[in-house]
Order: C-alpha cells, then sequence, then structure tokens
C-alpha cells in the first residue's frame, strides 16, 4: 500500500510517499513555512510524488494530520487530502499531532508510557497520555496550565513536545521538545489506521478566536 501523507497542522508544510509494503518513507518534501501552506501544499506534493517515482495513481491512500494546531493549516490540509481522496477513489485518514509526537518518542523510549503535550498559549496546553504501544489512554484536550502541572506531577513515563518545559525539570534525552510532525510516522499511522472511521476533521481543542457579533446580525427574509 502507497500512502501519501500530508502535514500542515503548524508552521512546518509537508509531503510524503511511504510503502507500507516495505515499511519504508520512499520520499519526501516540505519546509517549516509559518504560512502559505495553501500556496505551497502542491508543490511539495509534486515533489514528494516525483523523487519516489511515484504517481498520484499509484497512492491507495491519503493520512493528514487533523491537529491540534493551527486552524488554517489544518483547514488547508484536510481539505487538500479529501480533494485528493475523492479524486482517486482511495480512503482519507486523519492522524493526531499528538499521536504522531508520542509514536516518535515511543522510538526513543518503547517501553514507556508517553505524555505529549503541546504548548496553547495563553497558559493552556493540549495534552494527551499514551500506553508504551501507542494505544491512547486519555482523551486530547486543553488543559489549564497551573492544573495540568498537579494533575501530571510525577508522571511515569516520556513527556514530549513544546510543553515539556512547563511539566518536568530534564526532558528525556533524544526526545523531541518541539511540535513538529516527522511525516515518515505520519504515513505510517495512517497506514495503520482504520478508513472506516470516517473522513478526517479537524481536531479543534479549543474555539475560533473570531466570533459573529450577535447584536449586529442581519436578519434573514
Amino acid at each position: 500500500m502507497i500512502v501519501l501523507a500530508i502535514d500542515t497542522a503548524g508552521t512546518g508544510c509537508f509531503a510524503g510517499v511511504y510503502d507500507a509494503g516495505e515499511d519504508r518513507l520512499l520520499a519526501s518534501a516540505g519546509a517549516d513555512i509559518g504560512r502559505g501552506h495553501a500556496e505551497q501544499l502542491m508543490a511539495f506534493i509534486d515533489q514528494a510524488l516525483a523523487d519516489s517515482d511515484r504517481a498520484l495513481a499509484d497512492v491507495d491512500r491519503i493520512a493528514v494530520t487533523i491537529g491540534p494546531g493551527s486552524f488554517t493549516g489544518i483547514r488547508v490540509g484536510v481539505a487538500a487530502a479529501r480533494g485528493f481522496a475523492l479524486a482517486l477513489g482511495v480512503p482519507a485518514v486523519g492522524v493526531s499531532v499528538l499521536a504522531a509526537l508520542a509514536a516518535s518518542a515511543c522510538q526513543v523510549r518503547p517501553e514507556q508510557a508517553v505524555l505529549a503535550a503541546m504548548d496553547a498559549k495563553r497558559d493552556e496546553l493540549y495534552c494527551q497520555v499514551f500506553e508504551a504501544d501507542g494505544t491512547p489512554r486519555t482523551d486530547a484536550q486543553i488543559v489549564e496550565l497551573a492544573d495540568a502541572q498537579i494533575r501530571f506531577a510525577g508522571f511515569d513515563g516520556i513527556v514530549c513536545g513544546s510543553a515539556t518545559r512547563h511539566l518536568i525539570a530534564k526532558p528525556t534525552p533524544g526526545v523531541s521538545q518541539a511540535d513538529a510532525c516527522d511525516i515518515g510516522i505520519v504515513a505510517r499511522l495512517g497506514a495503520a489506521a482504520d478508513p472506516a472511521q470516517g473522513k478526517p476533521s479537524p481536531l479543534y481543542l479549543r474555539g475560533p478566536d473570531v466570533k459573529s457579533q450577535a447584536g449586529f446580525a442581519v436578519a434573514r427574509a
């Protein structure tokens, strides 16, 4: 099975082509661009396909990061994944950024549970705990910093992600303290996901910053 993986959930914009049968990332392309995912994603996908010597017609599944992360970036990636899936007649699956971070940490310490924690700003964290085999122990959630420091005090496992510094004094050597996903991990998780769970949808743990002003709403005829 050939998987086309897409990650636009953060400041990075990446695409990868993965052979599930060989458990091998054939090629990847992308960069930490900050903004402009919609303008650059297709070029990165084309580059990854060309470097892997594969065509879109060879793709059997699309995997895309669904968040938490950038509202705009997530929408771009999910829309692209669903569009490709519809055009190619193949399944599209979503991969949580927290799950991808935890899977990367498990490669460093495969025998330990993992707390994936991302700095959500505003003194809040995105958090989820996973068993050593990657199975979620808790749901993904947004937690106030002070509450998280109490809840996860003495956590018996690995902590990864950008919020690591808020929760432990000494990070585990080799475990990432950033929120950038490994596109190979995204592809591998996507290959293992169950397409029967439905089309990928954004994982928004916080509501949008921009809200309609009810007092200025125009009445519908």
